[in-house]
């Protein structure tokens, strides 16, 4: 197997875990407001992998890799970092007007193979595959697994350019603003992987507050030829965004691709 460069690499188990099944643990940020004004705002994000959304019952998130975009694209530092039982907290300072996206973002390499007429199993960085999978093993099969779970908020008035495509992995595009989103109202927005438009992925919009609910009250669309799907909210509160692509080509030889995507919204009544 040839060499190849994995960015941003992020090997939590975490991030990693299943999203867009109802069953399935979803990995979540959670920040204590999405719209602020003010003089000197900040906001305090959860961070966590749970059955039930937005609730401390599960694990932790592990915030490696963790990003936050100002709105002039510079980068902000994010204080007060602490891992608990059950979630990861930090806070973070808007000292400019506009908006601000924050990831979790990354990937990581996991193999199988047979050795011996035993099944091995094995996950790490590209480094560590060259020096501890043998590239003849039997039946080897490659794994690379992206994933990013984010939010965006706005101090004042918002603006897009946290909003441009990042072009690597599973991501979504607002064309509708992140922060502008209203109960009954349609929003849309658009799905790519790599930069290029993801047709004919399922996309599950799950509102908060599960837990108090018999029903999960999810809704299933499936992305266009464009990427584009749209949401009508069924009432206002956080809601979490999920979808998954498992792809054969990941442009590296020989190697599949599982990325996965998340986001958390507020909509407002």
């Amino acid at each position: 197997m040839k060499s190849f460069p994995l960015r941003r690499l992020l090997l939590a188990a975490m991030v990693a875990l299943p999203i867009g099944t109802a069953q399935a643990h979803r990995s979540w940020m959670m920040p204590s407001a999405t719209v602020l004004s003010g003089n000197d705002p900040w906001v305090t994000v959860d961070a966590a992998v749970s059955n039930d959304l937005f609730y401390f019952e599960h694990f932790p998130m592990q915030l490696d890799g963790l990003a936050i975009m100002a709105p002039d694209g510079s980068q902000v530092t994010a204080e007060n970092q602490s891992r608990g039982r059950y979630r990861s907290t930090f806070d973070f300072r808007l000292t400019q007007a506009g908006t601000y996206r924050a990831s979790v973002a990354g990937g990581g390499l996991s193999a199988s193979w047979r050795e011996g007429g035993q099944q091995k199993r094995w996950r790490g960085t590209r480094e560590a595959f060259a020096r501890e999978v043998p590239q003849n093993a039997e039946n080897l099969r490659v794994t690379l697994s992206q994933r990013r779970v984010e939010f965006f908020v706005t101090r004042g008035a918002p603006n897009d350019r946290v909003l441009q495509p990042l072009n690597e992995g599973l991501e979504m595009v607002p064309v509708t603003h992140p922060n502008d989103l209203v109960a009954g109202e349609p929003a849309r927005f658009r799905l790519l992987l790599d930069g290029r438009p993801a047709a004919g992925v399922d996309v599950e919009v799950v509102p908060g507050g599960n837990r108090y609910r018999d029903a999960v009250n999810d809704q299933k669309v499936k992305t266009g030829e464009d990427g584009v799907f749209e949401i009508r909210w069924a009432g206002p509160g956080m809601h979490w965004i999920g979808a998954s692509v498992r792809d054969a080509n990941s442009g590296i030889p020989g190697v599949q691709r599982n990325a996965g995507y998340a986001a958390t919204l507020e909509v407002l009544p």
